[in-house]
């Protein structure tokens, strides 16, 4: 029998983990029995999982699903021993799954622990839930989530940069449409920092800025650059203490680039050894933008057809239907925004690079779309490709889907 996908028998003992930092709390509870004790705290150390053991061992009950909630990184140590210590039994739960299922039990305003185990027995025993996924796939996964974070963090210390700047020498990195926009990563802006972080706001000369640029600097773009700067009010009182924290904000931005840069190695290592890799030979779409879809769509046997793929990223149109009466809504959202995100990042790729997408986004274009709903349309598209590619593991040849696709008449 499929435990993800069918209900489980009542003699089937459910374990609910509710997992901390400190300790996680344990519910264990049948069809039949119910309640099997008391919900127990056990610690996240090895001991805590040794406990558990005993506890299910001394049920007595022959077949036995774990359910645990994925909160972060919290789950990942006892989801890895219980995977090893009971193959296959392991299902896990988003947090916003555990909260639809405490609302149907009547639950939603009152939250603690033990409400929230009650929550994962019901979804465990409705076959709900996904299993464990060891290995690359794992690893993938958190390599893409850990650059997410790192590519959040840049926004906000290039964000913070400019408002640093701006302070200390007014009106100098102003956005477009005022002039030229200053991008803090090219040589141009490195220059800018330095100078900015060196001379404590005051305006340098041609040659000072073309001396600090890491990259090449024209004399002509140094010139405008320090016309403009000249043409700034003065610094602030405090600028030595401005340019000083400036000084460790470039530091840290550049440590944020470097990391970047090491994790997406690592993503391309990981996403080598994965059927994954298949996505990379699809025009724009280099080994971040494949990882990234890739760790939510493996493995591809979860979904039968393109369309449970494209409806688990949240982008497929919300459905209404009472009676006679349908309705297809905006996009439904249900779903991660990282799925979005990397889906949509996709077909962004296919629109620059491709020529059946280009062809097919001013066609969208065309029929009145704004930018953004051709892109959510593209997207479908695409994920009928990359469904497809999963599936047969065939590289892209753009000849071979234009002719299929006038074959299908789309």
């Amino acid at each position: 029998m499929d435990l993800v996908s069918a209900e489980l028998p009542a003699k089937t003992l459910v374990v609910a983990i509710d997992p901390g930092k400190v300790s996680n709390r344990v519910l264990l509870a049948t069809g039949e029995q119910g309640l099997i004790g008391e919900p127990v705290s056990l610690p996240v150390q090895r001991e805590g999982i040794d406990r558990l053991c005993e506890l299910i061992y001394a049920s007595g009950a022959t077949e036995s699903v774990i359910a645990v909630e994925a909160t972060g990184s919290l789950h990942l140590a006892w989801a890895a021993e219980l995977e090893r210590r009971f193959p296959g039994s392991l299902r896990l739960f988003a947090p916003s799954e555990t909260t639809a299922a405490r609302t149907q039990l009547g639950s939603r305003r009152f939250k603690d622990d033990d409400r929230d185990c009650a929550a994962l027995v019901s979804l465990a025993r409705q076959g709900r839930g996904r299993a464990h996924r060891p290995g690359i796939l794992e690893a993938l996964l958190d390599a893409v989530r850990h650059r997410r974070r790192l590519i959040s963090q840049r926004k906000v210390a290039r964000q913070h940069l400019h408002h640093q700047l701006n302070a200390l020498c007014p009106g100098l990195s102003a956005p477009s449409g005022h002039g030229r926009a200053l991008a803090l990563e090219t040589p141009t802006g490195r220059a800018v920092l330095a100078c900015a972080v060196d001379l404590r706001g005051r305006a340098p000369s041609v040659r000072s800025l073309i001396a600090r640029a890491p990259g090449r600097l024209t004399k002509a773009n140094a010139s405008w650059w320090a016309r403009r700067w000249r043409a700034c009010l003065p610094p602030p009182l405090d600028a030595e203490l401005r340019a000083e924290r400036l000084g460790r904000d470039v530091k840290r931005l550049e440590a944020l680039k470097a990391d970047v840069g090491a994790v997406e190695a690592q993503i391309a290592a990981l996403l080598a050894e994965s059927p994954g890799q298949v996505l990379s030979t699809l025009p724009g779409v280099a080994a971040t933008r494949a990882a990234a879809f890739a760790v939510h769509a493996l493995p591809i046997e979860r979904f039968p057809t393109a369309e449970h793929l494209y409806s688990s990223t949240g982008l497929a149109p919300a459905r209404y239907e009472s009676a006679t009466v349908r309705k297809s809504r905006a996009i439904s959202r249900q779903a991660p925004g990282e799925r979005r995100d990397a889906l949509m990042a996709i077909a962004w790729g296919l629109s620059q690079h491709c020529e059946a997408f280009r062809q097919r986004d001013r066609e969208l274009r065309g029929r009145g779309m704004r930018p953004i709903e051709a892109r959510v349309a593209l997207a479908r598209h695409a994920c009928r490709l990359c469904h497809r590619m999963l599936q047969t593991q065939q590289p892209f040849d753009q000849r071979r889907y234009a002719r299929a696709r006038h074959r299908r008449g789309r």
